[in-house]
Parts: structure tokens; C-alpha cells; sequence
């Protein structure tokens, strides 16, 4: 069995220091408080960045194996988006007071006959924020890193170009002395 030893030790302490973040991050959402339209939408800001921190930190040890994170075009339209769309319907639906277009999207879940669901889910506003920041995070991906280029001089040919030219050079010996062995027999015309 193989023992991490450090790595366990440096991954543990980062990730309770990301709980400690994320915590310190709910905490301040509290604080700021959910009792107008803008105070509502910072603070769903700070939860959904409280869940960011605490995904992206399983990510943070992942240069010391020689990878780096990178967002996947596909992961994140087939798995963010949606919840994007329907986290943000969800939100703009519960916001407190009369807020950015609340009374367009109380219509549009009457019509679709949604608004039951909505207001449901709506008492959840933080969790579903807190989601949404994860969701983000798992958008990430390490990946790794592409092999280093080397700067081609343009005097200089590439190394595959070297063994090719090489080959084909060693080629044209071959024939060239199967030539000079072939005319060797034959007499020399002037």
C-alpha cells in the first residue's frame, strides 16, 4: 500500500481552510441579509462563492502533478448552463419585493403552470446559490498540460525534419553507390 504522507497532509489542510472560507463566506451572507432586491442578490453572490471555494479547492494541488484546470466547452453547456437557467429563474422568481423583471417571470411560471414548483424550490434560494457555485467549480477540469514547444530557429530544421532529411539523404547514397557500382562495368564513352 502506498503511503502520500505530505500530499494527504497539504490536501486535508487545504481543504478545511476552503470550509473555513466557505463558512466565513455563509456567514457573511447572513449578515448581509436577503431583506431588499440588492442585499438578496449579494448575498446569493457571496453563497455562490462560498460553494465555488470549496470545490475549486480539491483543484488547487493539481499543478504539483502536472496538470491545470481548464473549462470544458461541452461540460459546461450541457451540465452549467441549464443550471444556470433554471437556478436564475428560480432566484429572480424569489426575490424580494418587486425586483428585476419578478413580475415577468411570475407570469411566465402562471402560464407554464410552474409557479407552485418555483415558489417551492424558492425557499431554498440559498442552497440553490450555494449549487449553483458548485456547479460552476465541477464545470473545471485538470488537465494536463500540453508538452513545451521548442522555439524552431528557422535556420534549424525540427527534429523529425532532421530524421527524414537523414533517411532520405542515406536513400540517395544507397542509390548513388549502386549507380557508381553499376557504371564501374561499363566503359566510359566520351
Amino acid at each position: 500500500m502506498r503511503h502520500y504522507g505530505m500530499y494527504d497532509v497539504t490536501r486535508g489542510l487545504t481543504l478545511a481552510l476552503a470550509a473555513g472560507l466557505a463558512g466565513l463566506a455563509l456567514w457573511g451572507a447572513s449578515q448581509i441579509g436577503t431583506q431588499t432586491t440588492e442585499r438578496f442578490w449579494l448575498a446569493m453572490a457571496v453563497i455562490a462563492a462560498a460553494g465555488l471555494v470549496l470545490v475549486v479547492a480539491s483543484h488547487v494541488g493539481t499543478w504539483t502533478k502536472g496538470l491545470r484546470l481548464r473549462t470544458s466547452p461541452t461540460t459546461f453547456l450541457l451540465a452549467f448552463v441549464p443550471v444556470l437557467v433554471a437556478v436564475g429563474w428560480i432566484l429572480l422568481a424569489n426575490q424580494p419585493g418587486s425586483g428585476w423583471e419578478e413580475g415577468r417571470i411570475d407570469s411566465w411560471n402562471a402560464s407554464l403552470g410552474i409557479d407552485g414548483v418555483v415558489n417551492d424550490f424558492g425557499i431554498w434560494s440559498g442552497v440553490l446559490a450555494f449549487g449553483f457555485g458548485v456547479m460552476l467549480a465541477l464545470s473545471l477540469d485538470g488537465v494536463p498540460e500540453p508538452a513545451p514547444v521548442d522555439p524552431v530557429d528557422t535556420d534549424e530544421p525540427v527534429a523529425s525534419e532532421r530524421r527524414w532529411t537523414s533517411r532520405r539523404r542515406r536513400e540517395e547514397e544507397d542509390v548513388a553507390a549502386a549507380d557508381a557500382d553499376t557504371r564501374v562495368d561499363e566503359p566510359v564513352r566520351r
